[in-house]
């Protein structure tokens, strides 16, 4: 499953946080992210994933 959510974070950032948290903060903000350019959504939703796989 995590395999996954790093392909989505690197196809479509926004999906792959809102699998990870849900519709919370973080995911507005790679919304906003990914919107301005599509790699600073990609980097945000790598790092949310990851940060989130360590619990």
């Amino acid at each position: 499953m995590d395999i996954l959510r790093i392909v989505l974070s690197i196809l479509l950032p926004p999906l792959a946080v809102f699998l990870t948290i849900g519709l919370g903060l973080h995911f507005w903000i790679n919304i906003i992210l990914t919107l301005l350019g599509g790699v600073p959504g990609m980097i945000h939703a790598l790092w949310v994933v990851v940060k989130n796989k360590e619990k």
